[in-house]
């Protein structure tokens, strides 16, 4: 696991500026802080920092070919790269290294652009064709690793984290109004757009070629929408096979690994075929708040653990860290990105770094397998025709906030609707908390975008798409980069694995949902390896106590938070006052609502007006 960066400058043509080079580099260097790398030639330069986990010895990048005409600068593991290799020696070709990075370079030298096609694994790199003067960028196909993009004055800018590109001179920092649209929505920014105007992320299952100065981005990689729906017989067994191999190939580590273990069936699942894989007890991590009741999972965590014989480490959060460090968060971020659970992730992350220096988790599972409550909400909605027509109506009726919001969306076509139900500003709400110069702009619709795609497919199957496009990597994988790299930490992710993503997306969606129970076929796959209590158990995120927190004398640090004047011309002044008074009355619980606010206003002081941040007093 790694952090790149680079620069090509396309017109005119010239030389690199190494000194900006290596400032980019170091930039990130808590993604690589066992080694450092560059490559300078003509007007190319990469730049990389190493954490090392294949090859300690010879494994350094960026990495030429034998004749020096490849250069890669790679993020990631290629799961395969040991039957790829054994594939390509008997091809006739030679490996100098042990290094995954080198079944890249020869890779490419022997299929060319289909080499793609040879990958398994997660990864973000640049390729440097020095006899074509080519140059790609590549993401791989779920988007677990990050790689954003810029041009700025004629030099093309690329980088793990936007960080590094922020140190190139001269490089603007402004805010995206549309990007700003898309965060109240969403909570997050989803790709290509960021926060940052003019700087973009390279789209999973994407690679961006540049040839004779010209920026080309093309989709390599997507689901098979029109491929045939498996036959359910031989699937449970089937799924259980695919699980044990996926595990199994993250497995594949010079340094010591373990796995963050919440207690819920995901992580469960990937803990018990990790610790039936490894010689020894396998290393797993839990975290927790104390005094958080029925949403501390650090007991089924526990219970998880003993059925394993895991050597379990648990980690008791305290509130008051929680806010103290949110800010350093948000810089290891580069995006805000309101949700709560990153924090508490960031600090296992950290915790765990003592003991080992890879982790597997259990995400993906819920965005392949249907894990999701909204999607059996939505199913009804999509069926209730009648309802629908009946409840719209009745929204201005409605007293409570969230439920007329509810009803609301209850009437808008599953494209609209989805995902509406979960936001926390609705698209009224959005338009009067904006300022009139970024409310009356255009805006993107990132959702029927991706909808229309899958227009012939059954609701569910939509659903999945989506979230499989956007929530997940603009959201959940970017949180799991972001803040596991900040503590050195490489995370693998099996059930994301494309094989089981494209093997998962074609079942039945039956199979998946049934009987208003999530996740059906993983259950069942795995009825004999989950603790009973774990397996029947509802779907359950890390919860965030942010509704206490604010209860109990939060509001006035984010109201001193939000009055930031640096943020008057984005944010409507009185719509920001009015919802803080709310809060303070005691009558309504907008603690959602004013931590992605209050995301925002951090972000904005450390990114774009570091000078005029106020100090922010911890509850």
């Amino acid at each position: 696991m790694c952090g790149i960066c680079g620069v090509m400058r396309l017109q005119p043509p010239g030389p690199v500026d190494r000194v900006a080079l290596t400032r980019m580099r170091d930039a990130i260097v808590h993604r690589g802080p066992d080694e450092e790398g560059l490559f300078l030639s003509e007007n190319v330069g990469f730049g990389h920092r190493r954490l090392s986990i294949i090859d300690l010895s010879s494994g350094t990048q960026p990495m030429a070919s034998a004749d020096g005409s490849v250069v890669v600068s790679y993020n990631g593991e290629i799961y395969n790269y040991q039957a790829l290799r054994s594939a390509l020696e008997a091809k006739g070709y030679t490996f100098r290294t042990k290094s995954d990075t080198e079944a890249i370079v020869v890779a490419y030298q022997a299929f060319g652009e289909g080499f793609l096609d040879h990958l398994r694994g997660m990864f973000a790199f640049s390729l440097w064709d020095a006899r074509r003067r080519e140059l790609l960028l590549v993401r791989d196909r779920i988007g677990i690793k990050p790689l954003y993009y810029a041009v700025h004055d004629g030099v093309l800018l690329f980088a793990s984290e936007i960080k590094a590109i922020l140190q190139w001179p001269g490089v603007r920092r402004a805010v995206d109004p549309v990007g700003l649209r898309e965060y109240l929505g969403y909570r997050y920014v989803p790709g290509p757009r960021t926060m940052f105007e003019g700087i973009y992320k390279l789209q999973p299952g994407h690679f961006l070629r540049v040839r004779n100065g010209a920026l080309t981005v093309h989709q390599y990689w997507d689901l098979p929408l029109d491929g045939e729906t498996l036959a359910p017989e031989r699937a449970e067994r089937e799924l259980r096979e695919r699980l044990h191999d996926c595990v199994r190939s993250h497995l594949i580590s010079d340094v010591p690994l373990g796995v963050f273990l919440s207690g819920g069936l995901d992580s469960t699942i990937v803990t018990g075929l990790m610790a039936g894989a490894l010689d020894g007890p396998a290393e797993s991590f839990s975290v927790g708040y104390d005094g958080a009741g029925d949403d501390d999972e650090r007991p089924f965590a526990q219970l998880a653990a003993e059925r394993f014989a895991t050597a379990h480490r648990p980690l008791a959060l305290d509130p008051r860290r929680f806010w103290e460090h949110l800010p350093r968060l948000i810089w290891h971020m580069d995006e805000p990105v309101a949700d709560p659970a990153a924090v508490p992730l960031f600090f296992l992350s950290k915790f765990a770094r003592q003991f080992v220096t890879v982790l597997l988790s259990g995400e993906g599972a819920d965005e392949i397998f249907a894990g999701y409550s909204i999607y059996r909400r939505m199913l009804w909605l999509e069926r209730a025709h009648a309802a629908r027509a009946i409840l719209g109506p009745l929204g201005t009726l409605a007293r409570g906030r969230k439920l007329r919001r509810y009803l609301d969306w209850a009437e808008l076509p599953l494209e609209r609707r989805y995902r509406g139900v979960s936001t926390v500003f609705g698209p009224r709400d959005s338009r009067r908390l904006l300022s009139p110069a970024i409310s009356s702009g255009n805006g993107s619709d990132i959702a029927t975008d991706y909808y229309d795609r899958t227009a012939r497919l059954d609701p569910l199957r939509r659903m999945l798409y989506f979230d499989l496009k956007v929530w997940l990597p603009d959201d959940l994988l970017v949180k799991a980069d972001k803040t596991t790299m900040a503590a050195s930490v490489e995370l693998r992710v099996p059930f994301l694995d494309h094989t089981l993503v494209e093997w998962a997306w074609r079942l039945p969606s039956q199979l998946k949902l049934r009987g208003g129970t999530g996740k059906h076929l993983l259950r069942e796959a795995t009825r004999d390896l989950v603790p009973r209590e774990i397996l029947t158990r509802p779907k359950k995120g890390f919860a965030t106590p942010l509704t206490k927190w604010f209860a109990e004398g939060l509001t006035s640090s984010v109201r001193s938070l939000l009055a930031a004047p640096s943020i008057s011309g984005l944010l409507d002044r009185n719509e920001v006052d009015a919802l803080v008074a709310r809060q303070e009355s005691g009558h309504e619980d907008l603690s959602h609502e004013l931590f992605t606010l209050a995301v925002f206003a951090l972000w904005y002081g450390q990114f774009i007006e570091p000078a005029v941040l106020p100090e922010v007093a911890h509850a």
